[in-house]
């Protein structure tokens, strides 16, 4: 076969595919944008910077990102649209030259108590592959290594008939699976302390329960043990029998009817473990998950070891290793054990499982086992898990959309990010990243700076361009790209230490250390060092201390600020008494709802495969009220028109003269120390940024009432001229006399501490060791570990 190698007319000119080259956005209007238009380069590396709120996430998320995984849902048949989520197109002019946009956000794992780091990454079922292959002895197919399939048999009869007569042939089949009968495949078994359950020396029907939520006139719960006659509702419970006892607590399902509603009776300690103990406890209500620490101690299942396990699952072995002992290494020691597997009849599968090891170990998280429950994962782990399956991927013109990614990171592992986002690049994909870190910042091809503040005073593109262009730019970005905070001349002494002592949750290494009192102590370290471990494990839980962790906050469209942090109850209170009604009028969620709409202020249609339609609802014109209700009024304003109110405004309106609410007040003040008060108290939580969901967090947190506060990672989500409002919160909650304990890698936050905890040298079995005890500049003065060197470079002790 020849090829034409001359030139014709066309060959000095570019083809006409390479001038769609540029993803264009013109008049985006999704959440606080304002008519937006931006051009962006594609196979490059764009980094979207601006200060938390500002519309970061609406431009990329909200806009690029939704109206592309839109547009491929539209190339489904009609019949398979109707079972995938509907997007609606949009609020935007003009999007052009899109492309399949994969997004990698800083949701977290799924917190099943089932779901591990082996089943996120597939690694799991590639090793069950392997171990039914060649694991001795043979034990089934690779569902006989599954934790989440139990055992089963089954037995049964079938008759035959083949013209000569009926024939009856008994069958036994068995169908394979790994999970340990005693845990159910979670790996933790639970003893519950029934005092917490209820008070004995009372009848059941006298209010012996202690169990939030259990109501005395509930059907579903205390009536269904009072009113069936199956026990003895006058009796205390420290009377009853063995057999009634017996009853009580381990009864067997069964139909019961109490004034004629049909119920199901169970014993109180299998309901209580369906109802709360199945679920992941960061998933439940604050005072449910309270309730739970209380009641439940949880233990490692006694019978397979925390494994998940069957005993047959762990007989089968390979070189003596089982699948449990494979699962419980950390994964770079696993994929040194692959390496040594020399079995030609499964090489393609040994080669796809090490190439996702070794891209584990790659993205830093080689620290990890595969049997790490994925819900223990910090924002940032769940987000590297969730780029393992790209790094390898032959796909390219793709767009991969990032939130955050740095998230969590130690400036040491901050470059190893750097260098995959790169990679990303250089296969010839699109890479947009949300960033607040310079680091990452510097890297970028493209910048693009939203502004110049947070909430309605967002939402404009103040700078588009190159690094040097943003330094130079004026924006509040481009202000605060090289700022430094400096090593603090002075510390605070403390006045007392909190002890711990022998200190081994998981990678901890019989730790001793003391961590001083009223002074500002930040606990840095590597990702995976034992940092998390080392507070949570041994100081969080401790009597006057009120811990803030990266666990989300869970809201609907109809949760608001006002509603999250308590304040609407303050106010319908004052509103109730100046007009001399009930409290629950003022409620969007209650009584004073608007009839058409329900409270939500829009009416959605369901359009089946297309996209629900929403609309304002014309009869409280979006108000979300009742239109009498709307006609009380605390001061010159509505109830709808408190709502709408910034929390700067609310905090003078509820701050003086007739409408002065001293509780109102208390929480607006908490919500504007953390840098909130552009906020409109009545904004849907669904709309709020990372940074903003943190930040309210946080407020909520500062009115419990304690001595010691540990703050996770609290810089997440925030612009670098956030950082600096936030150092100015701690150092007032240290001079009120509060002691604050702080898990963080920013350099600021440690340049700003009185004391610093060093954990590693490493992660995982390389760490869980306290490497450095002392102030920051003996920290930079002696650059002895990982963060000493990158403190000194960050302050400008080079």
């Amino acid at each position: 076969m020849s090829k034409d190698t001359g030139t014709d007319a066309h060959s000095s000119e570019s083809h006409v595919a390479d001038r769609h080259d540029l993803i264009r956005v013109h008049g985006a209007r999704v959440n606080n944008l304002k008519d937006v238009s931006v051009e962006l380069p594609k196979r490059r590396l764009t980094v979207f910077t601006g200060v938390s709120g500002s519309g970061k996430s609406s431009l990329v998320f909200g806009t690029i990102a939704a109206e592309s995984q839109r547009m491929i849902n539209e190339t489904y048949s009609a019949f398979v649209q109707g079972f995938m989520p509907t997007i609606a197109r949009p609020d935007v002019d003009v999007l052009e030259g899109l492309t399949t946009a994969i997004v990698v956000d800083q949701q977290r794992l799924g917190a099943d108590p089932r779901s591990t780091v082996g089943t996120a990454t597939d690694t799991n079922a590639m090793l069950r592959i392997l171990f039914s292959r060649l694991g001795t002895p043979y034990i089934g197919p690779p569902s006989a290594f599954a934790f989440n399939v139990p055992k089963r048999v089954a037995s049964g009869a079938m008759s035959i008939d083949k013209g000569k007569g009926e024939k009856v042939v008994v069958t036994k089949a068995v169908y394979h699976g790994g999970m340990c009968a005693r845990c159910e495949g979670r790996g933790t078994a639970s003893d519950i302390d029934l005092t917490q359950l209820y008070d004995d020396s009372k009848a059941l029907g006298d209010g012996a329960f202690t169990i939030p939520g259990w109501k005395q006139d509930s059907f579903w719960t205390t009536r269904v043990y009072t009113d069936s006659g199956i026990l003895d509702p006058k009796k205390p419970i420290r009377d009853f029998t063995a057999e009634e006892m017996a009853e009580f607590l381990h009864g067997e399902p069964r139909k019961v009817k109490v004034d004629g509603v049909n119920l199901n009776y169970e014993g109180l300690i299998p309901k209580i473990q369906k109802s709360m103990l199945s679920k992941d406890k960061d998933s439940l209500q604050p005072h449910v998950r309270a309730f739970v620490e209380r009641a439940v101690a949880f233990t490692s299942c006694p019978e397979c070891g925390g494994s998940r396990l069957s005993e047959e699952a762990r007989s089968s072995k390979i070189g003596g290793v089982s699948i449990a002992d494979a699962c419980a290494m950390e994964v770079r020691d696993l994929a040194a054990w692959i390496r040594g597997l020399d079995e030609p009849s499964v090489a393609p599968l040994l080669a796809k499982l090490l190439h996702t090891l070794d891209s584990i170990v790659r993205i830093g998280l080689g620290y990890l086992s595969l049997d790490r429950p994925a819900g223990t994962l910090s924002g940032g782990e769940g987000q590297r898990i969730k780029m393992i399956r790209h790094l390898g991927s032959s796909l390219t013109d793709t767009t991969y959309v990032f939130d955050e990614p740095t998230t969590g990171l130690h400036p040491y592992d901050i470059s190893r990010m750097n260098d995959l986002l790169l990679e990303l690049r250089d296969k010839g994909n699109t890479v947009l990243v949300v960033e607040h870190k310079p680091e990452t910042i510097a890297i970028a091809d493209h910048i693009v700076d939203i502004g110049p503040r947070a909430g309605s005073g967002g939402g404009q593109v103040m700078f588009e361009g190159t690094l040097d262009g943003l330094r130079a730019g004026g924006t509040v970005t481009g202000r605060h790209f090289d700022d430094r905070a400096a090593v603090k001349d002075t510390v605070r002494k403390p006045n007392g230490h909190l002890e711990i002592r022998g200190a081994s949750t998981h990678n901890l290494q019989d730790v001793d250390v003391d961590i001083p009192l009223g002074v500002l102590c930040v606990v840095t370290g590597v990702a995976g060092s034992g940092k998390s471990s080392l507070i949570h494990g041994s100081v969080a839980r401790r009597e006057g201390v009120v811990s803030v962790d990266q666990a989300p906050i869970k809201g609907s469209r109809r949760s608001n600020p006002a509603t999250y942090t308590g304040l609407l109850d303050p106010i319908r209170n004052a509103f109730a008494k100046a007009n001399g009604v009930k409290p629950a009028l003022f409620s969007a969620n209650s009584e004073g709802a608007c009839p058409t709409c329900n409270g939500a202020g829009v009416i959605y249609t369901d359009l089946a495969m297309m996209a629900g339609a929403a609309t304002t609802c014309e009869d409280c014109d979006g108000k979300r009220f009742e239109a009498s209700v709307l006609e009380y009024r605390f001061g010159d304003r509505d109830i709808s028109e408190v709502l709408a109110m910034p929390v700067d405004e609310a905090e003078d309106f509820f701050g003086a003269g007739e409408t002065r609410v001293p509780a109102a007040l208390r929480i607006l003040e908490r919500l504007s120390d953390v840098g909130l008060g552009y906020l409109d108290i009545g904004r849907p939580l669904t709309t709020l940024s990372g940074g903003e969901r943190q930040r309210l967090k946080l407020a909520t947190h500062m009115a419990e009432k304690g001595g010691v506060y540990v703050l996770d990672e609290p810089t997440t989500g925030l612009h670098l001229a956030d950082v600096e409002n936030l150092l100015g919160l701690l150092d007032r909650l240290v001079d009120a006399g509060k002691s604050v304990i702080v898990i963080e890698h920013h350099q600021a936050v440690m340049a700003h501490a009185d004391w610093i905890v060093d954990v590693g040298p490493g992660a995982g079995q390389e760490g869980g060791r306290i490497v450095f005890e002392g102030t920051p500049a003996d920290l930079v003065a002696s650059r002895s570990t990982r963060t000493g060197e990158h403190l000194a470079a960050y302050v400008g002790k080079q």
